[in-house]
């Protein structure tokens, strides 16, 4: 798979140049390398942009972090990716959790993110300085790789020469003696462009344990991960370009106690031809190459009790969207999209007390997805239609479970016969521009998504609790509706407020069935409504952005499930709000703070462990010394409020604490 890494991506950057110089036409060509123009249908829909100028205002630099600032945005925990595991990173929008799944959509540059295997965002792969602007949209979606969106779409986009300069880079330290670093060098290539960038982040980390839960093993969340990537783009015709892209990462983690390693790795390649001429094209293909490791150890013996050493996953991908001249106000999308998830856990169980081997596990299988979509969008003067379908032809194969003893001999083997299916989705909603400085907007919405190959086969355990995996689960459905209103009252000021009502079929929630013993099904549904609210304020050299998030969220459950009748899913807050005020009095200059608040949430689906809410303070402040470099100051949580992340049976792990950076960044060129 590696090879074929390099077969797909690497001779396609090299020859960018060459590329780039084929075509000798008289007229201009405009080497963007973004994808189509966003459709036309996106206004009708909760959309919210976030650009790179918003995004600098982030004080810990993480993606994660920068995606919060739309209220609403929810990792399964409130850890970020420096003392999270990583396989608790799957994003969600709207409270419609259960358990650690993306339930969100997240591409870079038309490329799906999450994890084959988990479905995990890898977001220290993922760095803010790389990136152009994403687009949050709230609800579900049936366009390109929809199977999966039923809490929404973040679509990333690279940034290119036009946003950055010819050489960055730069350098932060903090008050505990961590550091980050990086650097992106974006030459122009003929008629092209490339972008090599890369990020190295490493530290001893924070005590995520309290004081009084401390243990001669207890550590800090120390971390060291790095992330590569070599962007190329060039034209072939004056309408077409093509885009490449290879990508690596690593990332490591220690948790709680001594010896309990996380690792996380990847290696991903794409290429991407879009055409914008009268027939408009967007063509993708991908590979992502993943792997995980975790160690647990025994919180009464701090000693290795389960060595998850490997965790291979691979993904394989392809999209094809046409865009026809229709005409007449019309946009019409037509696509086809593949998806293919591969991969299998290999661990080791052992005595917590005297270290022999007592069980080897393999478990794993092959989820696959072929998706066809279409959607018109009509615009009869103020009034905007739009509605789209989609049917999905998904399969789940290959799933199997093996456990042998110590002796290599096997105790038990189990194999899970191949499921599949089709199912239909659907989109539709219309915008009425009522005035110059209003606008009415309604949607409703169906969705899917499958269950994942972690869901389906690979226990986990977090102490004190074994969470049992589930072969026979079965996929996710969405029904949604929505209404909103966008207010334009001058300038760069834009309001948005929304109200929901979305609703999860079957979804897939870790249920206690035991004590300390939890299993993956399928409840009934989980219902969620609530009310968001966007607000940018652009006055001059002042910028205010605000977002709110009113969630009333509650799972619908019935028989063995029935005890989660009515209860909040776990994790999930009834309030989630941002607020960032910056101020850049002169070009190269800012000054930034932002007030974040998460209300109180359950650490657990039965609701007997709180994680209270939690308020913080964050700032930046960026001023420059002549026209190339940049001091950098940065503050997390300056207010230093205790953020709980974990509490089971009152076994408790903090968030990030006060944490104070200071650096230096350098640009030349452009």
């Amino acid at each position: 798979m590696r090879r074929t890494l390099a077969s797909l991506a690497l001779p396609a950057i090299a020859l960018l140049p060459a590329a780039a110089h084929a075509e000798d036409a008289p007229e201009e060509i405009v080497v963007t390398g973004r994808g189509l123009d966003r459709s036309q249908s996106d206004p009708v829909y909760a959309a919210v942009t976030i650009d790179s100028a918003r995004a600098a205002a982030s004080a810990s630099g993480r993606l994660e972090d920068v995606l919060s600032a739309v209220a609403g945005f929810q990792q399964f925990r409130r850890s970020d990716s420096r003392s999270a595991n990583p396989s608790a990173q799957g994003v969600t929008f709207r409270g419609l959790g259960g358990n650690a799944s993306s339930r969100t959509l997240l591409l870079l540059d038309g490329v799906p993110q999450a994890d084959p295997f988990f479905g995990f965002i890898p977001f220290s792969a993922i760095t803010p300085e790389r990136l152009r602007a994403a687009q949050v949209t709230r609800g579900g979606g049936s366009g390109a790789f929809g199977a999966g969106a039923v809490a929404g779409t973040i679509d990333l986009h690279s940034a290119g020469p036009d946003d950055l300069a010819l050489l960055e880079a730069r350098a932060l330290v903090n008050d505990r003696g961590e550091t980050e670093l990086g650097a992106t060098l974006a030459p122009d290539l003929g008629g092209g462009f490339a972008v090599l960038s890369g990020r190295w982040d490493r530290g001893q980390g924070f005590w995520t344990t309290p004081p009084a839960q401390r243990v001669p093993a207890s550590v800090r969340a120390g971390y060291d991960s790095w992330s590569a990537a070599l962007r190329g783009v060039a034209p072939i015709t004056p309408d077409i370009e093509l885009q490449a892209r290879v990508q690596a990462f690593d990332d490591r983690r220690e948790l709680r106690f001594a010896g309990a390693r996380n690792t996380s790795s990847g290696q991903d390649a794409s290429l991407r031809l879009v055409g914008k001429g009268a027939w408009q094209f967007d063509a993708l293909a991908y590979v992502q190459v993943r792997n995980f490791s975790s160690v647990v150890i025994s919180s009464t013996s701090f000693r290795k009790s389960l060595d998850q050493y490997r965790t291979p996953g691979t993904g394989l991908g392809a999209k094809l969207e046409l865009r026809p001249p229709v005409g007449g106000g019309h946009e019409l999308r037509l696509g086809a999209d593949w998806r293919l998830g591969t991969g299998r856990t290999q661990e080791t169980a052992y005595n917590a007390g005297t270290g022999a081997v007592t069980v080897r596990r393999r478990a794993g299988g092959r989820n696959s997805d072929l998706g066809l979509y279409l959607e018109d969008t009509l615009t009869l003067g103020t009034l905007e239609l739009t509605g789209g379908l989609r049917a999905d032809r998904w399969t789940v194969s290959r799933g199997s479970y093996a456990e042998t003893n110590a002796a290599g001999t096997p105790t038990l083997t189990n194999l899970f016969a191949d499921r599949s299916g089709w199912e239909a989705s659907w989109r539709g909603g219309a915008r009425w521009q009522l005035a110059p400085v209003l606008a009415l907007r309604g949607a409703a919405y169906t969705g899917l998504r499958q269950p994942t190959l972690n869901e389906l086969y690979r226990p986990f355990a977090v102490f004190p609790v074994t969470t049992r995996a589930n072969a026979a689960l079965r996929g996710e459905d969405l029904l949604g509706y929505e209404a909103g209103i966008d207010l334009t009252p001058g300038g760069d000021i834009r309001i948005g407020a929304t109200v929901f009502d979305n609703k999860v079929r079957h979804a897939i929630a870790n249920v206690t069935i035991g004590t300390n013993l939890r299993e993956r099904r399928n409840v009934d549904a989980i219902r969620s409504r609530g009310a968001e609210l966007d607000i940018a304020v652009p006055l001059g050299a002042l910028r205010f952005d605000g977002s709110l998030a009113l969630i009333d969220a509650e799972v619908r459950a019935s028989g063995a499930s029935a005890a989660l009748n009515g209860k909040r899913p776990a994790q999930v807050p009834k309030l989630a709000a941002s607020a960032t005020l910056a101020w850049t009095p002169a070009p190269g200059w800012l000054v930034a703070g932002t007030l974040r608040h998460t209300g109180m949430q359950f650490e657990d689906d039965l609701q007997t462990d709180r994680l209270p809410a939690a308020t913080t303070f964050d700032a930046v402040v960026k001023v420059p010394l002549g026209q190339r470099l940049t001091v950098v100051l940065r503050g997390e949580n300056l207010t230093d409020e205790t953020v709980v992340t974990r509490n089971q049976g009152g076994s408790i792990d903090y968030g990030t604490p006060r944490t104070l950076w200071a650096g230096v960044s350098v640009a030349i060129g452009r």
